[in-house]
């Protein structure tokens, strides 16, 4: 099943709030990505159905398996494209911007090159 990118950026942001402060809720990620609650409740219900997270009673959200799989392939490309563009003198907050757009799309076969060739990058 083909995941979309708004999807991904989900479950990154998700794996990187929890990774903060150690649990995630609605309100948390609609401050962080700069949504309403309601477009991310409307998220939320869309990645439950699709088995990328559960909700508890006092609507915490966690990754499933599946779920935490896609975030951290993400969040890791996110992470070395930034410090990629970084090393090549990029300002960070252009960088981190820049990775957002690139992280998604990139092939696997472009992203193990340029992780391979920045072990040559001092």
């Amino acid at each position: 099943m083909q995941i979309h990118e708004s999807a991904e950026d989900y479950l990154e942001k998700i794996l990187m709030l929890q990774e903060q402060n150690g649990q995630v809720r609605s309100i948390d990620i609609a401050n962080a990505m700069g949504f309403s609650k309601p477009s991310i409740s409307i998220a939320m219900k869309h990645l439950r159905e699709n088995g990328y997270v559960t909700m508890d009673p006092d609507n915490s959200i966690h990754l499933t398996q599946k779920g935490a799989g896609i975030a951290t392939r993400i969040y890791e490309r996110h992470r070395t494209l930034t410090s990629y563009l970084v090393k090549l003198g990029v300002p960070q907050e252009i960088a981190e911007k820049d990775a957002c757009k690139v992280e998604h799309d990139l092939s696997p076969e472009s992203y193990a090159a340029l992780k391979a060739n920045m072990k040559t990058l001092k």
